[in-house]
């Protein structure tokens, strides 16, 4: 095909990737993305790249080394804890185990960004509309006043995402938990007590009644996290709490978790952040749309979903390479959009379903503790999956070079 002209409305994970993918290819693709720079907020957590997906993706653009450099193997580790702190299971990472290893969310962005050629980033676009124009092509117009014509428009715009009306109707719905942003820093000298319930990887601790706390150990000495519970998304307004006010969200979290140990309570309380509310939400699962000549989604855009599992980052990475590849690949853009498309879908509605059941069941009311998966054998099943597409890989790869 002619050199398309390519538009990523956002510059996260998914959308850096596929850039960096395109590249390898050839191609030119712009990305544009609301935010003024690469680190002009907080990015959030940590995320661990499995096998089977977040690698795959990194391999092919030449990142394992720099991802290497970055991740923390022994982050794998995992535990969880009821409200008394009592150990109801733990995962350690048998030595040689890189299935899943975790990095800082904000150096994953920052390191895909610094791998691409200055200028494929325009930071503080923010889009306002999409006008079809005809042959699959459309005109993007942003805040900024900046227009621009496209060939293939890439929504990687996430749970918001203002690509995905041209495809579907489908909305994020909330999915009942109040999740409230949690930061402890230099843990191991100042919070010991702290440092040591996470260890150093994750914990996850819930009482059965739709109360939990989900911690991660992050690098340089910080761990982030979030104190949640079952609430409508204005809980804070009916219970007369200011969300500023980080004594007034104290005194209610401890009226609200007061069965929790004392053990326990200091990841509630003592923590160096504001409590920062999170709202999560997920799209309809599995879901699908009809083609549409000249744009698509990857990411969150497409399935947006529980974060419980870790597939989001995951899958938004093999999204981006995958529809890359398929567009050096195929004779045509639409060709390439049906290809990536019909795999997509295939791939992220049963990861969603089960994602966004895994979520209901942490914090359902019960008197039967909801135990882990055998990280151990999901560890494997990540492994033998890799190196599975990597086999169906090479024999597509020999079928067209035949």
């Amino acid at each position: 095909m002619n050199t398309p002209r390519i538009a990523i409305v956002g510059g996260g994970p998914a959308g850096l990737m596929c850039a960096r993918i395109l590249q390898g290819h050839g191609l030119e693709p712009v990305v544009y993305d609301a935010d003024a720079a690469v680190d002009s907020r907080d990015p959030g957590g940590t995320l661990d790249l499995h096998a089977d997906a977040g690698q795959i993706a990194l391999e092919d653009a030449g990142l394992m080394d720099a991802f290497g450099a970055l991740a923390r193997i022994e982050g794998q580790a995992k535990s969880r804890r009821d409200q008394h702190g009592t150990v109801l299971a733990e995962f350690i990472p048998a030595e040689g185990d890189v299935a899943a290893p975790e990095i800082d969310r904000g150096q994953l962005r920052t390191m895909l960004y610094g791998h691409l050629r200055p200028g494929t980033v325009r930071w503080g676009h923010k889009l306002r509309h999409t006008i079809p124009l005809g042959g699959g092509s459309h005109r993007l117009e942003f805040a900024n006043g900046v227009g621009a014509d496209v060939d293939l428009l890439i929504g990687a715009d996430g749970a918001w995402s203002r690509v995905r009306p041209l495809l579907t109707d489908a909305t994020p719905q909330y999915l009942g938990v109040c999740f409230l942003d949690a930061r402890f820093d230099d843990v191991d000298v100042r919070h010991p007590e702290v440092a040591a319930i996470v260890g150093d990887g994750h914990m996850f601790s819930a009482d059965g009644d739709g109360r939990a706390v989900i911690v991660q150990r992050n690098s340089n000495g910080v761990v982030r996290g979030y104190v949640a519970f079952r609430a409508p998304l204005d809980w804070d307004v009916a219970a007369g709490v200011d969300l500023t006010d980080r004594d007034a969200v104290r005194a209610y979290l401890l009226r609200e978790f007061s069965g929790w140990s004392a053990l326990m309570r200091p990841l509630i309380t003592d923590i160096d952040s504001d409590y920062i509310p999170r709202s999560f939400w997920a799209l309809p699962a599995p879901l699908t749309w009809n083609h549409v000549p000249g744009v698509t989604l990857i990411g969150d855009a497409a399935h947006l979903m529980a974060p419980f599992g870790g597939h989001g980052t995951n899958l938004a990475l093999l999204d981006g390479t995958e529809l890359a590849h398929a567009i050096y690949k195929e004779n045509s853009l639409e060709d390439a959009i049906a290809r990536y498309e019909t795999a997509m879908f295939a791939r992220s509605g049963e990861l969603a379903v089960s994602s966004n059941t895994a979520l209901a069941r942490f914090f359902a009311t019960t008197d039967t503790p909801h135990l882990p998966p055998d990280h151990a054998q999901e560890h494997r099943d990540y492994e033998a999956r890799a190196a599975e597409y990597r086999r169906r890989q090479a024999l597509d790869d020999l079928r067209n070079d035949a």
